[in-house]
């Protein structure tokens, strides 16, 4: 990444760089960077001439395919809010989504177009759609086909080429709306800045970092290393997809082998057919992976890191990661939505810590706090409530001023979350 970027325009612009290298695989389709960057930048001046401004939302409501990627970054480089809605939501909830955000534009595949079809009449704001993937599809003047505007991937390389339009981003400037459930009540959206974006790429490197510097080992020229080829199940809507697969992979020159839902039949058939090196997710996709690769035939061999989060991981799976992937090194890590994915990150250390969600990145603060006051900071190895600072941490929620001032209390984020702190690092409460 050029280490002079400071928005997610920087990011893409950086990504030219790795020109025909592959970037996107679904099923039998191949994406390069370079048809990806022109799909993207075609879309972003459609978007700019069907008037979308600084600061309109986009939605996107699509399952993971190559034209998700190109829809996000489309919206970004139009100066659009990109604001990716949960792809199994139903109508009623897509409908919710759309009108609490004001969206202008909704990117879709055929599946989410047919759940928010008997809604549009309540999407006031709604301008146009845009639909990927609609066979048969009955084009009116507010709905289109996306494929009018871009092609089918297939035909990305062809089209022309043309800078991004010419928009100027802040690092503080929003760049997307993600969605989080929350406990109780309406989902609520959470507003990341470009800032967000980038501070989590910078920070993605570092267990990789602090694995070569205890093995004493060199540290790597890039130019030299080999593209990592990540497996991504998690859908593209939840921050651990966008951010921590996406974005860092288009950051770093991945291959992003992308599946619509988990299937560990498949995954291990795309593992072994794509080399693989680095997968994972929720602690339920690392398990499946060690028992089927336990009893199967499949070739693990390219795998070098089995990474999750975004649940309690007991410890015993630490170790039969070592047992059936001695090759790979397992990873675990702490965030949420509100962090822009990751926080904290463990890496080959936590074989030997495996309790840990590891050390929290430098440029980011943790505190563990009694949950009663929220004041007090309680001493190592006591359990309390999870407070996080840094420029991870969301610009706010999407218009709900009374629960941004609940959760961000003096620039500090409230998590909700109960961990046990000791000697720097994050732990499991339990």
């Amino acid at each position: 990444m050029d280490q002079g970027a400071t928005d997610t325009g920087c990011l893409f612009e950086a990504a030219a760089a790795f020109g025909q290298r592959e970037f996107l695989v679904y099923e039998q389709e191949r994406i390069t960077y370079e048809a990806f960057r022109l799909a993207a930048i075609t879309l972003a001046h459609r978007l700019r001439q069907d008037g979308v401004a600084k600061g309109d939302r986009v939605a996107i409501i699509m399952r993971n395919l190559p034209e998700w990627p190109v829809a996000f970054y489309g919206a970004v480089l139009a100066g659009a809010i990109a604001t990716p809605l949960n792809g199994w939501w139903t109508g009623a909830e897509l409908e919710y989504g759309l009108t609490h955000l004001g969206a202008r534009i909704a990117i879709t595949d055929a599946r989410g177009f047919e759940r928010i079809q008997p809604h549009l009449e309540n999407c006031p704001d709604l301008q146009r759609a845009f639909v990927t993937r609609g066979e048969g599809l009955t084009v009116e003047p507010c709905i289109n086909s996306l494929e009018a505007v871009i092609g089918r991937p297939a035909a990305w390389p062809d089209l022309p080429q043309a800078p991004p339009p010419p928009v100027s981003f802040d690092p503080d400037d929003e760049a997307a709306i993600l969605y989080t459930s929350g406990t109780s009540g309406r989902p609520k959206g959470a507003v990341l800045t470009h800032r967000n974006f980038v501070s989590n790429i910078a920070a993605a490197a570092l267990p990789a970092m602090r694995n070569i510097i205890r093995a004493g080992s060199p540290l790597p020229d890039p130019a030299t290393l080999p593209p990592r080829v990540n497996l991504i199940a998690i859908p593209f809507f939840h921050a651990a997809g966008l951010i921590g697969q996406f974005v860092i992979g288009l950051s770093g020159g991945a291959r992003v082998v992308m599946m619509e839902r988990w299937d560990v039949a498949e995954a291990a058939m795309l593992i072994e057919r794509e080399r693989v090196t680095a997968a994972g997710g929720v602690p339920t996709i690392a398990w499946q992976l060690v028992e089927y690769a336990a009893q199967s035939k499949r070739d693990f061999s390219s795998l070098e890191t089995l990474m999750y989060g975004g649940a309690p991981a007991a410890p015993e799976l630490v170790h039969k990661i070592g047992q059936v992937f001695p090759h790979a090194s397992p990873g675990c890590g702490w965030g949420m939505t509100e962090t822009a994915a990751t926080f904290a990150m463990v890496g080959r250390e936590y074989q030997t810590h495996a309790a840990s969600s590891g050390p929290v990145t430098p440029v980011s603060e943790l505190q563990i706090r009694d949950p009663e006051d929220g004041r007090t900071i309680l001493p190592a190895d006591s359990i309390g409530e999870l407070w996080a600072r840094g420029p991870q941490v969301i610009k706010g929620y999407w218009r709900a001023p009374q629960a941004t001032a609940d959760a961000i209390v003096e620039g500090w984020l409230r998590t909700g979350d109960l961990r046990r702190s000791g000697r720097g690092r994050l732990r499991h409460a339990g």
